[in-house]
Parts: C-alpha cells; sequence; structure tokens
C-alpha cells in the first residue's frame, strides 16, 4: 500500500483532516472527552492504536494493539478500506429510507423490513429513473420478460411490497404510480 504519513501531538487541523483517508488515533489522544466527541464527527477511517488491554473504545470500528509492526498496520489500514468501500456501495438512500443491498433490508430508524432479491432490484430500477417506469419495462428489466407476456408479477410484487412498508412504517406514499407507470 502506498500512504504518506503525517503525524501530530496536538489536535488535528483542517489541512491535516483534508489530506488523509485514515487516521490512526493512539489511546493517549483520547483522555478528554472533548476529543472523543471531536472524532465522532469526522467522516473518515479512525483506528484506534492502543497498549493496555483494559482500553475499550466502542467509538472505534477497528483497533490494533501495540507495539505492532508495519504489515499489521498495512493490514488492518487495507481492511478498513475495503469495509468502508463495501458498506458504502451496499447502503442507498431512499427518501428517509437506507436500503441495505447486502442484507436486503429498508431501514428507517432501527426499524426495518426484509426485502426478497427482486423488490431490491425494483427498488433499484426506481431510483435510476427520474421519470415512472411502465409495467412493460419494468418487466423487462427486471424479470426479463417480454412486454406482451400476460401477467401480474409486477403488480402482485408493488402490492407486497407497498404492504410491507405500510404495515412496518405507515408509508402509503413510497411507491407511487400514475398513468405513465410507478416511480418513487
Amino acid at each position: 500500500m502506498n500512504f504518506k504519513l503525517i503525524t501530530t501531538n496536538n489536535d488535528f487541523e483542517d489541512k491535516i483532516l483534508d489530506d488523509c483517508d485514515v487516521l490512526l488515533i493512539h489511546e493517549e489522544y483520547l483522555k478528554e472527552n472533548t476529543k472523543i466527541n471531536f472524532l465522532r464527527k469526522i467522516n473518515k477511517i479512525k483506528i484506534l492504536a492502543f497498549h493496555t488491554k483494559k482500553t475499550i473504545f466502542n467509538n472505534f470500528k477497528d483497533k490494533i494493539q501495540l507495539p505492532t509492526t508495519i504489515k499489521d498496520i498495512n493490514q488492518i489500514i487495507e481492511n478498513s478500506i475495503i469495509k468502508k468501500s463495501f458498506n458504502k456501495n451496499s447502503s442507498i438512500k431512499i427518501k428517509n429510507y437506507i436500503l441495505n443491498k447486502n442484507e436486503k433490508k429498508l431501514s428507517k430508524l432501527k426499524q426495518f423490513i426484509t426485502l426478497t432479491e427482486k423488490e431490491v432490484q425494483l427498488l433499484e430500477l426506481f431510483l435510476n429513473s427520474k421519470k415512472p417506469i411502465s409495467k412493460d419495462n419494468i418487466l423487462s428489466s427486471v424479470w426479463n420478460y417480454s412486454a406482451d407476456a400476460d401477467t401480474h408479477t409486477v403488480e402482485t410484487h408493488i402490492y407486497r411490497l407497498r404492504k410491507k412498508v405500510t404495515d412496518k412504517f405507515m408509508d402509503e406514499k413510497f411507491i407511487l404510480n400514475n398513468k405513465d407507470g410507478y416511480y418513487l
């Protein structure tokens, strides 16, 4: 891995934060609660480096116990970057909800519903379109059916998805439709 190391004994400066993707933070820096609160607001990968086994900082997803090697530091940085990238690509904001494609869950305020693969595909299709999508286009895009297939697949899936959302979140306007088709 290719990286530039910047060290500081004091508070982070804006310039340092702009130039980095990963913060490796020693436990001594966190002795003040104001610094913990400051770090919570920073949207960077943060890795805690600690000596004591008693130290538990739940604000850090990634931790490394000292002493360590450059190889171990490199490995944890690579893993952290991969996890962040994976999570970024799997979570999509839809209205006031978060769609987690990997877990096939639609969530809002710590509540969630579990989705089928086709429901996830439907939501992605709606998200990628700025205008309503016709039943025929949905059939061909999600199910690879021809437009002249006589099926109620689209209506059935949308009905079930609307019911899930309405039952759990009381949102009757999640999927809308008009004469041109369905949309979010």
